[in-house]
């Protein structure tokens, strides 16, 4: 098998997507970053005696990747950038030597994804037949299983989340909670419940239930929220205000439907206070943009509101915020915050999934967002996520955010603070477990340490990323799941 030789770079590159956005191609700079991270491996591996296979999935490679991350992005750029892996540069042994590079990477650190997805295609009727949207992709398939189905189903998520990367907790966003009425039917309600139920064994995979008030009307929805809390252990709640049809957090506009109030009023009573909605990745649409957060936040202070993607956008360069730059990308969100007057450590939390997974090979822009959301919603409203298992596991997520750092002149010319050892931990994990009012579970699901390292090295499976590829994927993906995100 092909993997067993070539397991790939510790780091995923795409194209890839969510489903939520067509995919960006791979331009130049990407396509030096993997030449050189490539090459540079083949040095380290001849150099250390490894093979090709023991030395890919060793913390060495990751150093080396990110080392051609740094470098391929700074020669494009004429100059220093604004963050980057420093670590990449103490000298050649960190590339070389795996056990200097895991020391210098760090490990140990406690990760809550606020932002998981299983993919459990046996919910909806449609694929119970031979039909399936990932057939068409080799991308998409396990090596090992059968069906290419089970790249998405409860075993592939545990495998890619809670084995071969250094996660302990995550959130999904499961329970679609919609009225009577719904294109989802109650048996593939049922069913969706059943697993998230199992998957939850021990605590360490917290539920937000899904719930759009815009598919009114709005009582029905408030009456289903109640039953849920009644008959289900959820954590919180997700919504989009941009899908399947719009609405707005403030009902600042005449024209949609303003179900704001009473859902987020709902939302108080009912004792879940975490409301995760999905802010950007949404082709730029008004609806989508999270303009709407700062005065909803604030006329709603028992609300906590998680913003995942953080107003990101594809194809939007970020750069630090300006009254020029307020309606693009992050800044929408800063903008929205700052007008409304809600400070930092207040109640709205920037989550990163998607976000990260795109900037950590654009260093200056990665430099900008962080530092940014750092400074707007303070360094214990920030929040880890990855929107994996689209982008395969996290793992080179979390080594790339344990290593980045944002340049001492960022700091002093933009104002944002140094990204240090603590806030990184908070912002891996500490963050997640207060704002839900839970106590980590820091252990490793069923494996020691040693057995986790032993079996990241051994798996059958390359890295790499699991989501759509193209745009012709993006839309099979979607009519698969009847224009669902």
């Amino acid at each position: 098998m092909k993997d067993r030789e070539d397991p790939g770079l510790p780091i995923t590159f795409g194209p890839c997507s969510n489903g939520e956005y067509e995919p960006e191609p791979t331009d130049d700079v990407q396509a030096e970053m993997i030449a050189a991270a490539t090459a540079d491996c083949d040095v380290g591996r001849r150099v250390t005696g490894l093979s090709r296979r023991e030395f890919l999935r060793s913390a060495a490679a990751t150093v080396a990747t990110l080392w051609a991350i740094e470098g391929s992005a700074t020669t494009a750029a004429g100059r220093p950038l604004g963050g980057g892996y420093p670590i990449a540069r103490v000298g050649l042994e960190a590339r070389r030597d795996p056990v200097t590079a895991r020391t210098l990477l760090g490990s140990g650190d406690f990760v809550f994804d606020m932002q998981g997805h299983l993919l459990e295609y046996d919910l909806d009727p449609s694929t119970r037949g031979n039909w399936f949207w990932g057939n068409q992709f080799p991308q998409a398939r396990c090596e090992v299983e059968d069906d290419p189905r089970a790249c998405f189903t409860m075993n592939h998520f545990l495998e890619e989340m809670f084995i071969r990367s250094d996660t302990t907790m995550t959130a999904l966003s499961g329970l679609p909670i919609m009225p009577e009425g719904s294109p989802l039917s109650p048996e593939v309600m049922e069913e969706t419940r059943r697993i998230v139920t199992a998957l939850g064994l021990d605590n360490r995979i917290l539920v937000n239930a899904l719930a759009l008030p815009q598919l009114g009307p709005v009582q029905g929805v408030l009456e289903e929220m109640e039953r849920t809390v009644d008959e289900f252990d959820i954590a919180g709640w997700k919504t989009f205000t941009h899908f399947p049809s719009g609405w707005f957090l403030d009902d600042h506009d005449a024209e949609l439907p303003r179900v704001a109030d009473a859902f987020l009023n709902q939302i108080e009573r009912l004792g879940k206070p975490v409301l995760c909605i999905h802010k950007g990745l949404a082709g730029n649409s008004a609806i989508g943009s999270p303009i709407d957060v700062g005065p909803a936040a604030k006329a709603h202070p028992g609300v906590k509101f998680v913003i995942y993607h953080s107003g990101f956008e594809v194809r939007t360069t970020e750069s630090a915020y300006t009254q020029d730059t307020a309606g693009f990308g992050v800044n929408r969100l800063v903008d929205s915050l700052l007008r409304a007057g809600v400070g930092p450590g207040e109640n709205v939390y920037a989550e990163i999934g998607s976000t990260w997974w795109h900037l950590l090979r654009r260093p200056e822009e990665a430099a900008h967002v962080i530092g940014k959301l750092l400074v707007a919603v303070g360094e214990d409203n920030l929040l880890w996520g990855t929107d994996s298992i689209f982008y395969g596991s996290p793992q080179g997520q979390i080594d790339a955010f344990r290593a980045f750092e944002i340049s001492a002149e960022f700091q002093e010319r933009f104002g944002y603070p140094a990204l240090t050892r603590q806030i990184k931990r908070k912002v891996l994990g500490e963050n997640a477990c207060r704002l839900y009012g839970i106590v980590p579970l820091k252990s490793s699901l069923w494996f020691s340490p040693e057995d986790l390292a032993a079996a990241r090295a051994d798996h059958p499976v390359a890295m790499r990323t699991w989501g759509p590829t193209s745009s012709a994927e993006v839309k099979e993906f979607r009519l698969h799941h009847r224009g669902w995100p």
